[in-house]
Order: structure tokens, then C-alpha cells, then sequence
């Protein structure tokens, strides 16, 4: 009877049918989507590891073979996105394919993957467009990537050499054979795991469990004419529970369809560089069964909850009288037990044990859960004590006293999810110091740098960067070793060939011009230079013979200067520090340096975002196979990162969650009172007043909401934070956005509905049939 009553309960019905289902929907849409995200990961993984090639390492090279394939590195950056890329050289018939590759592009060839080739046919990847000029061939089928939106290319070679210590050219008989890891799982990095799952997946349960008790009201007061027509007050609540499961299933087929549209949708979208093909997103069966079964188990459980002090009688429901005052100690106890199975576990993480899942689950759980829990009670509170203003504030307080627990729940999500992120976003910040790797560079000096390889001349790549768009200062090094003795030297020196402009950038010099020679003794990363080296009229030796066989060597002898000045080293770009001698170009004979390698150190200009993608592409020109390094003060752990952009995918996904059913809720609230905004207008109350009521309806209950949220998720980071043996601190600016993101969120719900109030506020809505 009480399914009947869901789907067959005229106009009036169907839209509560259809409210129920939606916030329900919306709710298992991203619940099925998080079930989906474990399998979506392990293919991801799995698809890396089918087309690993380069290793890296520096090991001796297999023979050549009938069956052997050379690749090389050949990856690229566009922006802020990594293109992933090789170079291929079959050398036989049974060369191995990669993984989505029909066959091997030729020489000025090349197949990419579609993203890539979308992007070079668009004006927007010009630029990258003369980096990778070969005819595009043929595309990379989807088990050769990651992700719908990932950049990747293979192109053909002829000129590949396999280097010893190299790794940027290996020679490999299959794809997929990989490095062999053991490392040990670090407990802080499963702790942040678990507590992003809960974090993100809380504040969906609390929004299904809102969304079953759309339209209570309305539904009490029909429960109470079935009393008066002979039902007893168990069969009601047994009709009232057949209702509730009636929406809980639409609303499982309705996430169904939400799901499967979100799904297809995921193959188009690129969230902080993770992308997935729709086929990765395929939940477990047995995690979809649990959640078929829990959802509707819970619809029924939230119905006969929120019926336990509801007296439902033939002539009317004994709940527009005022409510009992809810009562205080076992709201607190929920926070307090929470509390209690974390506190064990202070102190403890990488070098101190593993941290209990069951307690953390828990405990997280039962904070955060008495968000839920002590909201009502500080709404009640709060607005039993407000009366006085203007006639849209009476207006609302008296609303929000007549049913506080109603605007409490239109806010429980949001007050959720708010609490955890901010506990969160405390707990990342406390532990980014263990899993961020300062570098010594310093980007304020220079921004990108480069070892020039394939015996390019220093002086045309400086001449070429200089010229580059987008390329501000051009800082360009030869070095290399100088010996006392032409062959098997007893002491080296490190040398520095720069012009002066330059060489201020790694020592400070008391002058320089064009012709003059520096020492640096001592203060450098390298040992200190053999005091009878740098003796006037003593003769030192380029490119030395050091006994290396197959090595060339044509030695050249340098003759220390009389006027040989000494400097003081400093810091180069890098935080490297040079010592030994430092020579402008006019101290050196003609063709004396040999044997020296390279680099250059790039300004870039900081208000062209595509100064880096211009110096990338000199560089190619100048026939290098590698882009220029671009210098970063910190660089985070690869799984701590993927565990943060794991948090910012699924708090997008989340947010839009809380927004879209915050506004199904609002449209509720509304629906509820059209009658009585109808009456309120027929008397003649101005159309402004009851919007700003409305307003107040809602920014009451957030504003406490956010309070109560901002409480409980500082608690809950600085237990976690504890638990991590991290000192307490915290991120205000993080707190801040937090609660601004939430406020947000409602304020764009309140200004989309309305409409809809606009509409709802006309006399005729008084018409009945």
C-alpha cells in the first residue's frame, strides 16, 4: 500500500516521488562512482605497467636480436602537462609492438593518441605542433593509455645508440617489463587513504538519508487519514516504511541512469591531470550488491527513526505542537567516543607501528557523524533566542522555530564535508614537509636549464636562446677538468669557460673583462684545488689522456696567466658550488678547450605563460633530445601527490553533489510551503519581504552549520595530527577557503531557487481541488 501511495498518488505525489528519487539518485550515482574508483586505479596501473620500456637504470645492454626493439626517451612538455613519448628502431622482424600500436611508424612518422591529436589540430598546440612535426600515421588504441585525455606519441628512428649509464635510450625484447618493487607500505599514506574515503563518502550517506524524508510532513498527514479509516499506528509505519523503500528503489534505478550518464561523461573530462576511459569505471559486483541492499535498508531505518516521536492519531499528527527540547549529553557523546578510539593511536606512524583501520574508521566516523548530530540541537538553541527585527527576519526565526530539525538537515552534508576537509586539509598540510623534496635551485635566478648534448657549440645554442621569444636573460657555461700533466695527471682542477655576465652568476668577482682568468681554491662542492696548479707560467692540460680505452684524446696545453685573479664562489641557479679556475673566452688560445661539456641557464619572462613551450622548441631545433629542465623550489612524493589529487577529484565530485542536492532540497522546502506563501501574499505581503525570509531560512542554519563544521574538523585534525607525531598548527588560509567554498556552495543554491520561489508566490496557488 505504501509503494501504491509513492507511485500512484496523483500529481502531488509524483512530485515528491520524483524529489525522493533525484536526491537519492544523485546520491548513489556517486557512491556506485566511488565503488568504481578502486577498479578504475588498478587498470590504470595495470596499463602503465603492460607498456613500460625505459627503466632507467644504468645496466649493461642485451644483444641485438631478431626480437629486440630500441627506444628512446622522447617525451616533452606542453604547458603544464607531461606528453609522454618514445622513439622506436626495430631491429628485426619480431621486434615487440606497444601496447595499442598496429604497426611501427616509420622514419618522420608518428602515431598518438586521440587527445594528442585533437590538440595538435587545433590553434592551440601550434607550438607544440613544431616540436613534433612527423606525419601522424595512425593512433594509439585505448590499451596503450592511461587516460582518455592522456598526451602520449610514438615516433620512428634510425639513429638510436644504446649508451651505457645513459637510460635515455634501452634496448628491449617486450613491453611490460618493469621495475621489481618491495617497498614497504608507509602507514601515515594508508591513514590519509582511509581518511579521504571517509571524509568524501560520508556526507553522501547523510544526503540519501536527507533525501528519504523529503515531503515528511505532507506524509504524516496522510498517515493520519488512513488512521481514520482503520489502520493502526503500526500498519501506518509500516506504510510510511513501504513509502520510503518505493523511493529508495526509484532512486537506486534513477543513480543508475545518473551513473551510467557520468560515466560516459568521464571519458571527456580531465580532472587535475587524472582521465579515464568510460570501460575503467565498472564497480564491483559485490560492492554494488552492498550498496542495492544498504540504501534502501537505510531508507526504511531513517523513516521509523524520524516516526519514533511522531504521534500519528485519526484527527491529525501531534507534532504541530512544540517539540520536546532536544537534549545535549548523548549528542556529545557521539564526538567523545570518536575521540576515544583515536586517542590510542597518538604518536604512531612511520617508525612507530601501524595505525588500527577498524579504530580510525571508527572514530573518524563518530566525529564526524556528530556534526550530524549536534547541528539540531544548536539551531534550536540559537534560534529560541532570536526574536527581534524587521518583518522578513520574524518572518524566518519563527519558520526556523517551528521546525529547526528541517533546516538542521538541509545543511548536515555541507557541515560534513566542510568538517572533514578542513581535519584534512590540517593533516596535509602538517605532512607535506615528510613528502615534499626541497631542491636547492632557486627559480627567482633562472627558471629552466639544459646540459647540451650531441656536440652542439655553446655559442650558437646561447645565440639561439637569446633570440627566442619569451627568453629574458641567457646564462651559458662550457666545463669541464684541466690537469697538471698530459697524460695520467696526479691532480685535476674543475674549469669554468663563461663570459663575465655569466660567471657573476656563480662567483663574485673583484672585475672582469673579456681575456681575464679566475681561481676559486677552496669553499666549492669539490675538494680543494692542489695549490701548485694555479701557479703562474705553470702548464696545464685540457682533455688529458686518463688510460680510458676506445676514448679519443687530443691533449692541449693552457698556461696559468701572471695576472690570475682569485674570486669567491657563490651559489649558481642550481645551489651548486663551482671552485677551480674560471676563464672568460679571451683567455684561452684558439681550439685549446676540448673536451668540456655545455649548459645553459634560462630567465624566462614571467608574464608570457608561453615562454617555457618557446624555449622548448629551440631547444629541439638545436637537434636535443630532452627539453630543458625546469627549476622548482619543492617537489612532492609521487603517492602522497596522487592521494592529494585523489582529494581534489573526489571533493569536486562531492561539491557538486552537495550543490545539486542542496537545490532538490530547497525545491522541497519550497513545494511544502506553497499554500502558505500563497497566503501570505493574498494578504498582501510584499514579494521582497518573503524572499529575504527565505534568504534568512537558509543563511541561519549554514551559518551555524559552518561553525559546528569548523569546531569539529579542527578537533579531528588535531587528533590526526597527533596521531602522526606532527606538531599542531593550523592552515587558517585552508580553513578559510573551506568555509567560504561551503557558503558558496549555498549561496548559488539559494540565488537558483529563486525562480522557482518567484513562481511560487502568486494567490492562485490557494486553488484546490
Amino acid at each position: 500500500m505504501g509503494s501504491k501511495f509513492a507511485f500512484a498518488g496523483g500529481r502531488d505525489g509524483w512530485a515528491r516521488m520524483l524529489l525522493t528519487a533525484v536526491g537519492v539518485g544523485l546520491g548513489v550515482a556517486l557512491l556506485l562512482l566511488t565503488t568504481a574508483v578502486p577498479n578504475a586505479l588498478a587498470v590504470r596501473h595495470d596499463r602503465e605497467e603492460a607498456r613500460t620500456d625505459l627503466t632507467y637504470d644504468a645496466k649493461p645492454p642485451m644483444k641485438k636480436a631478431d626480437d629486440t626493439l630500441l627506444v628512446g626517451e622522447a617525451g616533452t612538455w606542453f604547458r603544464d602537462k607531461g606528453v609522454r613519448g618514445r622513439a622506436l628502431q626495430p631491429e628485426g622482424p619480431d621486434a615487440p609492438l606497444p601496447p595499442g600500436v598496429s604497426k611501427f611508424p616509420g622514419v618522420g612518422e608518428m602515431v598518438v593518441s586521440p587527445a594528442l591529436e585533437r590538440l595538435l589540430a587545433s590553434g592551440e598546440g601550434k607550438l607544440l605542433r613544431e616540436r613534433l612535426p612527423e606525419r601522424i600515421v595512425g593512433t594509439i588504441a585505448e590499451p596503450g593509455l592511461i587516460g582518455s585525455q592522456e598526451l602520449a606519441f610514438y615516433r620512428g628512428a634510425d639513429d638510436l645508440v644504446v649508451k651505457e649509464d645513459s637510460g635515455l635510450v634501452e634496448r628491449i625484447d617486450r613491453f611490460g617489463k618493469g621495475h621489481q618493487t618491495s617497498e614497504k607500505t608507509d602507514p601515515v599514506l594508508v591513514l590519509l587513504t582511509l581518511v579521504v574515503f571517509l571524509v568524501l563518502l560520508l556526507p553522501v550517506g547523510v544526503f540519501i538519508a536527507a533525501a528519504v524524508r523529503f515531503g515528511g510532513e505532507r506524509r504524516d498527514r496522510r498517515l493520519a487519514a488512513l488512521r481514520l479509516v482503520g489502520s493502526d499506528s503500526r500498519m501506518t509505519r509500516r506504510i510510511a516504511a513501504g513509502e520510503a523503500l518505493a523511493g529508495a528503489v526509484a532512486g537506486l534505478a534513477l543513480g543508475t541512469v545518473f551513473f551510467l550518464i557520468a560515466r560516459d561523461m568521464a571519458g571527456s573530462l580531465d580532472l587535475f591531470d587524472v582521465s579515464v576511459f568510460p570501460s575503467y569505471l565498472t564497480p564491483s559486483p559485490l560492492l554494488v550488491l552492498l550498496v542495492a541492499v544498504a540504501v534502501p535498508a537505510a531508507a526504511v531505518l531513517v523513516t521509523l527513526f524520524a516516526l519514533r516521536g511522531v504521534v500519528i492519531e485519526p484527527l491529525g499528527v501531534v507534532r504541530t505542537a512544540k517539540p520536546p527540547r532536544r537534549r545535549l549529553w548523548w549528542r556529545l557523546l557521539l564526538p567523545l567516543g570518536g575521540l576515544g578510539l583515536l586517542a590510542p593511536m597518538t604518536g604512531k606512524g612511520r617508525h612507530s607501528g601501524e595505525f588500527n583501520q577498524y579504530q580510525v574508521t571508527g572514530g573518524v566516523l563518530l566525529l564526524l557523524v556528530g556534526v550530524t548530530a549536534l547541528l539540531p540541537w544548536v539551531v534550536e538553541r540559537v534560534v529560541s533566542r532570536l526574536d527581534s527585527g524587521g518583518v522578513a527576519w520574524q518572518l524566518a526565526i519563527r519558520r526556523l522555530q517551528l521546525s529547526s530539525g528541517t533546516a538542521a538537515r538541509m545543511v548536515n552534508g555541507i557541515a560534513v564535508a566542510v568538517a572533514g576537509a578542513i581535519a584534512l586539509q590540517m593533516l596535509f598540510s602538517g605532512l607535506a614537509g615528510q613528502y615534499t623534496k626541497h631542491t636547492a635551485n632557486d627559480p627567482t635566478r633562472a627558471q629552466m636549464h639544459l646540459y647540451l648534448q650531441n656536440h652542439l657549440p655553446l655559442t650558437r645554442a646561447a645565440a639561439d636562446f637569446r633570440a627566442t621569444k619569451g627568453v629574458a636573460k641567457v646564462y651559458a657555461f662550457d666545463e669541464g677538468f684541466i690537469a697538471d700533466r698530459r697524460k695520467f695527471a696526479e691532480n685535476i682542477a674543475p674549469v669554468t669557460i663563461a663570459d663575465c655576465a655569466s660567471l657573476r652568476e656563480v662567483a663574485s668577482l673583484p672585475s672582469c673583462e673579456d681575456g681575464d682568468s679566475f681561481i676559486v681554491p677552496a669553499g666549492g662542492n669539490d675538494e680543494e684545488v692542489a695549490p701548485g696548479m694555479f701557479k703562474p707560467g705553470s702548464t696545464l692540460w685540457f682533455d688529458s689522456f686518463d688510460g680510458t680505452e676506445g676514448v679519443a684524446h687530443r691533449p692541449a696545453p693552457w698556461t696559468v696567466p701572471a695576472d690570475l685573479k682569485r674570486a669567491r664562489t657563490i651559489k649558481d641557479p642550481t645551489g651548486y658550488k663551482r671552485n677551480g679556475f674560471l676563464l672568460t673566452p679571451g683567455a684561452l688560445p684558439s681550439g685549446a678547450a676540448r673536451g668540456v661539456t655545455g649548459q645553459i641557464y634560462l630567465a624566462l619572462d614571467q608574464g608570457m605563460a608561453d615562454a617555457p613551450d618557446y624555449a622548448r622548441n629551440t631547444a629541439r631545433r638545436l637537434g636535443q633530445p630532452t627539453d630543458p629542465e625546469t627549476l622548482v623550489a619543492g617537489k612532492h612524493a609521487d603517492a602522497y601527490a596522487a592521494i592529494r589529487t585523489g582529494l581534489f577529484v573526489g571533493a569536486a565530485c562531492v561539491l557538486a553533489l552537495i550543490g545539486a542536492s542542496l537545490l532538490v532540497s530547497q525545491l522541497e522546502q519550497l513545494r511544502e510551503r506553497r499554500r502558505l506563501l500563497s497566503s501570505l501574499i493574498a494578504f498582501g505581503t510584499r514579494r521582497r519581504t518573503l524572499t529575504l525570509s527565505v534568504l534568512w531560512q537558509t543563511a541561519i542554519p549554514i551559518g551555524l552549520g559552518l561553525v559546528v563544521a569548523t569546531a569539529v574538523g579542527l578537533t579531528l585534525g588535531a587528533v590526526l595530527l597527533k596521531m602522526t607525531d606532527q606538531p599542531l598548527g593550523v592552515d587558517w588560509a585552508s580553513v578559510l577557503s573551506m568555509t567560504g567554498i561551503g557558503a558558496g556552495v549555498v549561496l548559488v543554491v539559494t540565488l537558483l531557487s529563486l525562480p522557482p520561489l518567484l513562481k511560487l508566490m502568486r494567490p492562485d496557488g490557494l486553488r484546490t481541488e
